[in-house]
């Protein structure tokens, strides 16, 4: 398998996550954001992903892009350890609780709306920062109300074991701490984010310990 990443990319730590909780090898094709105006945009990369977008998963003859579409393939393809719950219950709420992450909080803070809103609609960097926190407080806000609440929240966003949850979180969490949003107010998703941290495929999937990290 070869993995399209980018050290700094959510979307691809949480990929990389995925493939470290299996045990999975692959090979790092590392595409840089931001150098040369992006290699995303490049012809050679929009040959694998015309949408320019990060990540990409080659497994052979096949080629897939979106992160959790990967991330679903690969527990499909490799069950062990599993990334959603044996139940349907349990599975739809690990699924509401990554999208959450995914589609509500992500895609309003990810680099090419970043730039739109300054190369665009000139907005200046405070008011970058203030667009990225405001989302990441009314996404954080609902996600520690559904933890803090529930009893199927254990150890980690659902039950014991780290799960398709987990995997969308520490990416998020990473980025809003690296953005400087306050945090604080979010003591569960505090909690299960430093447990994820302290697990060795958790590391090995971090940004800092990836090759192409700066």
């Amino acid at each position: 398998m070869k993995l399209y990443t980018y050290f700094r990319s959510s979307a691809a730590y949480r990929v990389r996550l995925g493939l470290a909780l299996k045990g999975l090898e692959v090979q790092l094709e590392p595409v840089h954001l931001l150098r040369n105006g992006g290699e995303q945009h490049k012809v050679a990369y929009r040959a694998v992903n015309p949408l320019g977008l990060i990540p990409a998963l080659s497994d052979g003859p096949h080629l897939f892009t979106e992160s959790l579409a990967i991330l679903e393939y690969l527990d499909e393809t490799h069950p062990e350890p599993p990334l959603l719950p044996a139940d349907a219950a349990g599975r739809a709420r690990v699924r509401g609780l990554a999208l959450t992450v995914a589609c509500d909080i992500h895609p309003l803070n990810n680099l090419r709306v970043l730039k739109y809103l300054k190369d665009e609609l000139g907005a200046s960097q405070e008011q970058r920062d203030a667009w990225y926190h405001h989302w990441v407080a009314v996404g954080f806000e609902a996600l520690e109300a559904e933890l803090a609440r529930s009893s199927a929240t254990g150890r980690f966003c659902h039950g014991d074991a780290p799960t398709l949850a987990d995997v969308c979180l520490v990416p998020q969490v990473y980025n809003a701490r690296r953005f400087g949003c306050p945090l604080e107010p979010y003591p569960t998703i505090g909690r299960i984010d430093e447990l994820c941290r302290a697990l060795p495929a958790f590391q090995q999937a971090a940004p800092e310990a990836q090759p192409d990290a700066e």
